[in-house]
């Protein structure tokens, strides 16, 4: 590296260094932080950051301090960890006006290219205009969410078809059927049932965010001026990696809408969100505003697929795991369905109900970004400091604390129990905090989880209805307990395990191909 090279990124260095230093400084100025593990100079608590199973660290750290909120330096920079209901309702939801904003979106969305993604969008003008609001909000409300039912209930008898077919590839056909019912209410589009495009496009843009979200991954991460280096300086290699993925990015943005835009030309279009709002906004003054609106409205909701894939792999792990759940929830599918139909949305049973709570309870969908918050003001809780631009984490750490919180949930939340939601009489107990921190929190809440909740729930109740889910045999015929880990991308998965789906009858398995072949 020639001299003039060396001496810039001694100077970098020095700087990093000072900005530390002087972050640290400040921060130990402020009025007492919540409490939490003493750190190293400059590094803060960076190295003792737990790399897996965050949520029992961050417990167990709560439970040393005694309070229900913890606070870590990371290089200079505040982490604030809740671990309660009370405190996320404090903080979370009751002051929602300075609680956000979002942790990655200072540095990574104008690289990857997510700077349209209202998930990872930053608190501001952009996010509270009163017509993106609008516009993403009514596509989800209860009562436009009926408009999906029908594509949610053949997606639904796709997905039992494919697991009649191949069972063993059951990852691959749920996140088939998410993506049918995204694609097909935001866009009209019909997927293909192998190797699909769009699909694709889906799977390469969720390993993007689960890159750039994770915390502290990345030196821009601490030192934010090193967005403005170019990307041959060393700690840019970030840039690099940003301008693949951003291919992908941008793809899940255009490719769709521009599918949409042909067919509407065409005369081809099927009937969509975006089809019906095109439509509503055509020869509007500000048409070509309300568009780009839409079109980034569209491709968050193309973002969402993977948390109903993650879902219902927690049931099929849950299913394995606890067969004597399976067998109530069978019962009581039996009961009101019997068992010479497939079931559908005008089917009532509590215990179904209480099996998909107890999904979002027992392991919820959502990781790191999309619970992970930043405070855009001082604030006080418990008298204790939270600087402006600290952290608040409510990923999948918190999120886990707070659905597992005996308090509320009572005895046993490591364990998959249905039970716990249903009052003496069998019915959902309507007094019972629901398991809505698995969608977000205050303003950051995700809109279209009632959507995405039914989508769970005629897949859950279809399967239970036709197939039984079963440990797989060793070679020794002894059951195999999976081991019922996690993954740690922005949507958590079960770790790969393998289970055995058949079919609960000759009746089931006829009902499967008619419905599919009607």
């Amino acid at each position: 590296m020639p001299s003039s090279s060396l001496q810039t990124a001694g100077l970098v260095l020095i700087s990093c260094a000072s900005y530390i230093l002087f972050r640290s400084y400040v921060r130990c100025r402020k009025s007492r932080l919540p409490p939490g593990p003493r750190g190293f100079p400059i590094v803060g608590n960076f190295y003792g950051l737990p790399k897996t199973h965050g949520w029992l660290a961050f417990m167990e750290m709560s439970h040393k301090y005694n309070s229900d909120i913890i606070s870590l330096n990371v290089m200079g920079g505040t982490v604030i960890v809740l671990n309660s209901a009370a405190s996320v309702d404090a903080l979370l939801e009751d002051k929602s006006a300075i609680y956000s904003d979002r942790y990655c979106t200072y540095h990574w969305p104008p690289f990857v290219g997510f700077g349209w993604n209202f998930g990872l969008m930053p608190y501001g003008a952009k996010w509270k205009s009163e017509l993106s609001f609008r516009v993403f909000v009514q596509q989800f409300q209860p009562s436009e969410v009926l408009l999906h039912r029908p594509t949610e209930l053949d997606a639904a008898r796709i997905l039992l078809q494919r697991l009649l077919e191949s069972p063993t590839k059951f990852e691959r056909h749920l996140r088939h059927m998410a993506g049918m019912v995204i694609l097909s209410t935001a866009y009209g589009i019909d997927i293909e049932p192998e190797n699909d495009p769009y699909i694709d496009i889906s799977e390469k843009t969720q390993v993007s965010i689960s890159r750039i979200t994770k915390q502290g991954a990345y030196l821009v991460d601490h030192f934010p001026f090193l967005k403005y280096v170019p990307e041959f300086f060393p700690g840019a290699s970030f840039k690099r990696e940003a301008r693949e993925w951003n291919k992908a990015v941008s793809a899940m943005l255009e490719v769709p809408y521009a599918f949409v835009k042909a067919s509407l030309a065409a005369g081809t279009a099927k009937s969509s969100i975006a089809s019906r709002a095109l439509e509503e906004i055509k020869g509007a003054p500000d048409a070509e505003e309300q568009e780009i609106v839409l079109k980034d409205i569209l491709g968050s909701r193309y973002c969402g697929a993977d948390t109903t894939v993650s879902a219902l792999s927690t049931f099929i792990l849950a299913m394995t795991m606890y067969p004597d759940v399976q067998k109530k929830a069978q019962a009581a599918v039996d009961e009101v369905v019997g068992q010479d139909r497939l079931p559908d949305f005008n089917d009532n049973i509590p215990y179904v109900d209480a099996v998909v709570r107890e999904v979002l309870r027992w392991r919820p969908p959502l990781n790191q970004v999309f619970h992970t918050h930043a405070v855009m003001q001082d604030d006080i809780y418990n008298g204790f400091h939270i600087p402006a631009g600290a952290t608040v984490l409510g990923n999948s750490w918190h999120v886990l604390a707070i659905l597992h919180d005996e308090a509320i949930f009572g005895p046993h939340t490591d364990e998959f129990i249905p039970e716990r939601w249903l009052t003496k009489d069998g019915e959902i107990n309507t007094g019972m905090r629901g398991p809505d921190a698995a969608f977000g929190f205050g303003r950051r809440g995700c809109p279209g989880k009632d959507m995405a909740q039914w989508s769970v729930w005629i897949c859950v109740i279809s399967i239970l209805a036709t197939f039984n889910i079963k440990k797989n045999m060793n070679e020794k015929g002894v059951p195999i307990q999976p081991s019922g880990e996690y993954t740690s991308r922005v949507s958590s998965y079960p770790v790969p395990h393998k289970c055995d789906i058949v079919p609960r009858s000759e009746t089931a398995r006829a009902m499967i191909r008619r419905a599919v072949h009607d």
